[in-house]
């Protein structure tokens, strides 16, 4: 049996596919989005966060580093990066929980266990348990584990991809997903390497052997002011779904600035501060173009 680094888990979840879901996010992704949402998903491993807003400068921390990473000075907390090695026990010893450990390794047991605890409702709204991260096939034998162990009892199981990943490992999980949510980004080769870090030739080759497997896919895009809402990503990505017979289903998620927060925490710089979110006006536009290359779309999520 394997076990996962996961970073969180999100109950109640009601836009990571049908009913009432348990959205499970796993580290680790090979692509360099501009505009990541979840930056703190990127590394596979374990990370820690600083909100230097709660710390109390109490020194717990620095006693409980047995690296002799952190130090303290009358007004701030200082970290050596380089000494760190993310052992997670500055954030068990701080009281103003101002340190916060990013990602641990657990067994497929204790994921289930979470997993079971909302079972009835599940069943009451036809929902599940959808696999998302970072890139939740970047941890392959995991994923197949755990969505073999989720069919074992009956659960809807969708897995969020990017679909960045050798095709072997999509065929591994092929059998026990019910449910594929497929990013897709910039439908320009260049482009995509550009704000993604990676190119987009093994995404769309995936996307088409998926779709001819017979695999049920809802296409997502992310509307990103400047870089994926241009008139000629938006009917160059439609016409090649078009072409793809088995998918119906378009959602649009449009850009917003929720996490500049977590790079400040992280020690990252945000490369995206002064993009705006799409307007509600501009969602609908892009939504109409959608349908009308015959797409049921939903926008939002």
């Amino acid at each position: 049996m394997t076990s996962g680094i996961l970073f969180d888990f999100k109950k109640f979840s009601l836009h990571d596919g049908p009913g009432i879901r348990t959205t499970v996010f796993l580290k680790g992704c090979p692509l360099r989005c501009a505009w990541c949402h979840n930056p703190e998903s990127i590394s596979p491993a374990v990370e820690l966060h600083y909100w230097p807003e709660r710390c109390i400068l109490c020194g717990e921390c620095v006693e409980a580093c047995p690296e002799k990473a952190l130090s303290l000075t009358d007004h701030t907390l200082l970290k050596d990066r380089a000494r760190c090695a993310r052992c997670g026990r500055c954030a068990a010893a701080c009281p103003a929980e101002a340190w916060q450990q990013i990602g641990r390794e657990m067994s497929l047991a204790e994921v289930m266990a979470e997993i079971e605890k909302d079972l009835p409702f599940y069943d009451e709204s036809g929902g599940g348990v959808t696999f998302s991260g970072g890139e939740p096939l970047l941890q392959p034998d995991f994923l197949a584990e755990a969505l073999r162990a989720c069919k074992a009892i009956g659960l809807h199981t969708a897995v969020d991809t990017s679909g960045h990943t050798g095709w072997k490992n999509l065929a591994r999980v092929l059998p026990d997903a019910d449910l594929f949510l497929y990013d897709l980004k910039l439908i320009d080769g260049a482009r995509h390497r550009q704000f993604t870090g990676v190119p987009n030739d093994m995404i769309l080759k995936n996307l088409r052997d998926l779709a001819a497997a017979g695999s049920q896919i809802i296409i997502r895009i992310p509307i990103i002011p400047g870089i994926t809402d241009d008139r000629a990503n938006l009917e160059g990505t439609a016409r090649f779904l078009r072409e793809l017979d088995s998918i119906h289903r378009v959602d649009l998620l449009p850009y917003h600035r929720i996490a500049a927060g977590k790079y400040a925490r992280m020690g990252l710089s945000y490369s995206l501060p002064d993009t705006a979110p799409p307007s509600a006006e501009r969602m609908g536009e892009i939504q109409e173009l959608f349908q009308s290359y015959g797409f049921s779309v939903t926008s939002g999520g």
